[in-house]
């Protein structure tokens, strides 16, 4: 049977295959009932919290309605104790065209093997032009 870090890994595995394929189910499926999720950007100094699952999936959803091509790529994942970070290149496509493509990283709380926080960072960056 793996060992409690090798479980938490696995989930974050399992969460950035859900989130690049737009898996609400799934996304939501790796995440305790009481989740509190910080954004990257906000009025706040944590950026804006999304607390619990029907705001936290409120946001992936409209996520993935402003930006229907947005994916995490190049995820790297690391556990220690009961925490993660995940390190990625965050890629959009906006509806007016504009691109984004920044580093990021999310870090993670875990309660046993569900994800029970999660903090978003990315590198402010100017948007991209719009292809021709």
């Amino acid at each position: 049977m793996p060992d409690i870090a090798e479980m938490r890994l696995r989930r974050l595995e399992q969460l950035f295959i859900a989130f690049n394929q737009h898996d609400i189910a799934g996304v939501m499926a790796c995440m305790t009932p009481d989740i509190e999720f910080d954004a990257a950007a906000g009025q706040e100094i944590f950026g804006h919290r999304f607390t619990g699952q029907d705001e936290v999936k409120a946001a992936f959803e409209k996520t993935w309605s402003d930006m229907p091509d947005v994916r995490w790529d190049s995820t790297h994942h690391t556990v220690f104790g009961d925490c993660g970070l995940s390190q990625w290149i965050f890629r959009a496509t906006l509806r007016d065209d504009r691109r984004i493509e920044a580093n990021g990283c999310d870090i993670f709380k875990f309660r046993d093997d569900l994800i029970c926080a999660k903090s978003a960072f990315r590198k402010e960056r100017p948007l991209l032009p719009i292809r021709s």
